[in-house]
C-alpha cells in the first residue's frame, strides 16, 4: 500500500500565520500510531510530494503531478491512499479519475477537518479505514472516504466547511459505508480496467473557467469571462439548466462564444438532479445557443474532464462529442439533454 501525502489540513500545524503544512508532522504521527502495525492493517510505504500545499493553491498541473506519482508506482503497490486537502480534493479525484484511465487498483483520497495534532481529529479514522478500504476492497476507482462514507471521487462535492460530514454525492449512493462493518454496494462499483495504465500526457494547458449564473447578471461580465484566449466554460445554471432566456445580450455572447469555438458545459447549481436542457424553454435556449449539456455531472467534474479533454489537443467539437460520454462513471448516460 502507497500513501501519498500532498499536504492539506491533516498534516497542518498552527502557526501565527495560520495553518501551515508541516513536512514531518504526518510521518511522526504514523509511526506513533500502533493500529497500523496490526497485522490485519495492510503494509504501507509514506511517499511525500514535495512541496506540500493547501489543496487552495492546488492548480491542474499538481493533479497531474499525483498522477504522474501513483502511475510510476502503480506496478510496485496494490492499492494507493492519497492524503490532501478538502477544498479541492472533489476536484483532484475527478481530474485522477481521467487521467488513470486503465485503472484496476483502488485510489481512495481522504483527508481531514481537523489536523492529526488536534485532540480531537477525524483524520486518525480516516487514515485507518482508507488504508483497509485500499487495501482490502475490489474498488478499481478512484474515490473519496470521509466520515464513513466511501464515494466515487468524480461524482462527490464538499457541502460543509465545519461538520465532519464534510462530502457528499447527490446523484450517486456511497460505494461502500463504514460502520461496525465495512459494507460494499458491489452493484456501484465500476469494473477494472486492463491495468496498463496510460502515460499522463496532455499536450497544452488549456484556459477553463467556471461561471455561477445568478439573477441580475449583465452581458458585459459574460462577454468578458467569454473572451479570448479562454478555451472551455463550465456554466453553472439554474435548477434543470435554465438560464436568463430574456436577455438577448446574454445569449448572444454565448452563442459567439461558442461559434469562436469555445466549449461551453451547462451543469446545474443544485447538489442533486441533472440539467435537461430540453425541458423548459430558458434551457433550449442554451441549447440553440451551442452550449452542452452536462446532464448530472457536478461541475467538479465537468471542469475537470473539460481541462483533460482540451488538454489532449482535440478541436471543439471532439470535446463536446466526449463530455457527453460516460468516461470513469462521472455521469449516467441516459440523464440529460
Amino acid at each position: 500500500m502507497c500513501i501519498l501525502y500532498a499536504g492539506g489540513t491533516i498534516g497542518m500545524v498552527e502557526t501565527d500565520e495560520g495553518h501551515v503544512p508541516h513536512p514531518s508532522l504526518l510521518q511522526d504521527y504514523l509511526d506513533a500510531m500502533l493500529e497500523l502495525r496490526r497485522a490485519e492493517v495492510p503494509a504501507w510505504d509514506l511517499v511525500t510530494l514535495s512541496p506540500l500545499q493547501d489543496s487552495a493553491d492546488m492548480v491542474p498541473a499538481d493533479w497531474v503531478r499525483v498522477a504522474e506519482a501513483i502511475h510510476e508506482r502503480y506496478e510496485r503497490y496494490d492499492g494507493f491512499v492519497v492524503l490532501h486537502g478538502t477544498d479541492t480534493m472533489a476536484y483532484t479525484a475527478s481530474a485522477l479519475s481521467f487521467l488513470l484511465l486503465g485503472l484496476a487498483k483502488p485510489v481512495v483520497l481522504t483527508g481531514a477537518q481537523l489536523s492529526l495534532e488536534d485532540l480531537r481529529s477525524d483524520g486518525r479514522e480516516h487514515v485507518i479505514t482508507s488504508i483497509v478500504m485500499a487495501g482490502t476492497l475490489p474498488v478499481p476507482e478512484v474515490t473519496i472516504y470521509f466520515s464513513s462514507l466511501l464515494l466515487r471521487g468524480n461524482r462527490a462535492q464538499k457541502i460543509h466547511s465545519d461538520d465532519f460530514v464534510a462530502f457528499d454525492s447527490g446523484n450517486l449512493p456511497p460505494l461502500a459505508k463504514a460502520g461496525v462493518h465495512i459494507r460494499l454496494d458491489e452493484a456501484l462499483v465500476r469494473p477494472p480496467g486492463a491495468g496498463l495504465l496510460r502515460s499522463v500526457a496532455l499536450t497544452s494547458q488549456p484556459r477553463v473557467a467556471a461561471l455561477r449564473v445568478f439573477p441580475g447578471m449583465e452581458a458585459p461580465l459574460l462577454e468578458h469571462a467569454l473572451a479570448t484566449p479562454l478555451d472551455g466554460l463550465v456554466l453553472e445554471t439554474y435548477g434543470a439548466g435554465n438560464f436568463p432566456s430574456r436577455s438577448d445580450a446574454l445569449l448572444s455572447a454565448i452563442r459567439d462564444a461558442a461559434d469562436a469555438g469555445v466549449v461551453i458545459v451547462n451543469c446545474s447549481q443544485c447538489h442533486g438532479g441533472a440539467v435537461r436542457q430540453a425541458r423548459y424553454a430558458t434551457g433550449m435556449s442554451l441549447d440553440r445557443a451551442g452550449v452542452t449539456s452536462g446532464g448530472d455531472m457536478t461541475p467538479e467534474a465537468a471542469l475537470t474532464k473539460l481541462y483533460w479533454l482540451l488538454a489532449q489537443g482535440s478541436d471543439p467539437g471532439k470535446v463536446r462529442a466526449e463530455l457527453l460520454r460516460n468516461v470513469a462513471g462521472e455521469l449516467t448516460p441516459a440523464v440529460g439533454g
